[in-house]
């Protein structure tokens, strides 16, 4: 089957993190959906209605004969069960963990990205950083740019080692962000605030602090340090903090986000 040069399909479509690449890719049209192929072991199109010509199947086989580009976004564990071989296609893998080497060992691909994304590629605010292989062209990198900045930001970056510390950075989302809202909405409700009025009021302050932080030219250090400088009820707080064992304790965390990481490869 010859492949069109706007084809693009991928496997596990319809999982959290396919599901909200492929809603994406298709809304804001990236590819047509007569060129957009998704294949799930349910072969289900729910979710895609809207979307007729869009193909769906459970055959990874017959995807990868019809895509030019094709993602790989199943779980680590199910890496094995791909099968495909798709010498010459371009293969992009969002899959946690798995190098570069053993992406092409799975596909017969030498043209391989491997990259890291979130499904905050539904609201196109994810983070998607990608490395590629030596036979990615300026073509590839362009296509490969193209896919993520619909889904939010990207950058390519040099170091393989690199996507591991994304994966537990930026992967999780909200993940350890949410932790941290609870941890302020326990707080609240212990002091007598009704769950309902914490929830939303954390909710909010999350939003306009993403946002804040999102559309300002000072980094997250130099806004700490603004507060503490004011010297108000925020500066008392971030003091006590920044003088705990807390960072220490979310840097243990991440490292065991990044330890999982490397050992799902």
């Amino acid at each position: 089957m010859v492949a069109s040069a706007r084809s693009i399909g991928i496997i596990g479509g319809s999982g959290m993190l396919g599901g909200a690449m492929s809603r994406t890719l298709l809304d804001r049209k990236i590819v047509p959906a007569s060129d957009f192929w998704i294949s799930s072991r349910s072969g289900s199109r729910a979710g895609f209605e809207q979307y007729p010509e869009m193909k769906v199947t459970r055959d990874n086989t017959e995807l990868g004969a019809a895509c030019e580009v094709i993602i790989l976004c199943v779980p680590p564990a199910l890496a094995p069960e791909i099968s495909i071989h798709v010498p010459g296609r371009l293969v992009v893998s969002v899959m946690a963990g798995i190098p570069l080497n053993i992406v092409e060992e799975l596909t017969g691909s030498d043209r391989v990205v491997r990259a890291m994304s979130s499904p905050a590629a539904a609201i196109g605010l994810a983070y998607s950083p990608w490395i590629a292989s030596p036979k990615i062209d300026s073509a590839d990198r362009a296509r490969v740019t193209e896919i993520f900045q619909a889904c939010g930001s990207t950058d390519e970056i040099e170091d393989e080692t690199h996507l591991d510390h994304f994966t537990a950075l930026t992967g999780p989302v909200p993940g350890f962000v949410a932790f941290y809202a609870e941890c302020m909405i326990d707080y609240a409700v212990k002091a007598g605030i009704s769950p309902t009025m914490a929830d939303r009021a954390v909710r909010q302050l999350f939003l306009s602090a993403g946002a804040v932080m999102a559309h300002s030219n000072a980094t997250p250090s130099d806004q700490v340090q603004e507060m503490i400088d004011y010297a108000g009820t925020t500066a008392a707080g971030l003091l006590v903090m920044k003088n705990s064992s807390i960072a220490d304790a979310i840097a243990e965390g991440l490292d065991a986000a990044v330890a999982k990481a490397r050992k799902l490869g």
